[in-house]
């Protein structure tokens, strides 16, 4: 699943993030989301969260 959708994501799940300074070489950072920052239902981009770890960023996998 990807992360556009904000139903999807819930805290405590694992997932694949894209940081502000990794979107132009799309680098994924792994790890458990803390909180959703973004308000609407989707967002093209992904959903933007915090995860445990404290780095923010947009959502581009769900990890099952």
């Amino acid at each position: 699943m990807d992360g556009r959708k904000r139903s999807d994501i819930k805290p405590g799940i694992e997932v694949a993030i894209v940081l502000k300074k990794d979107q132009r070489s799309g680098n994924l950072t792994e790890g458990v989301v803390k909180n959703i920052l973004t308000k609407s239902p989707q967002h093209p981009h992904g959903i933007k969260v915090r995860l445990e770890d404290g780095q923010v960023g947009r959502v581009k996998e769900i990890i099952e």
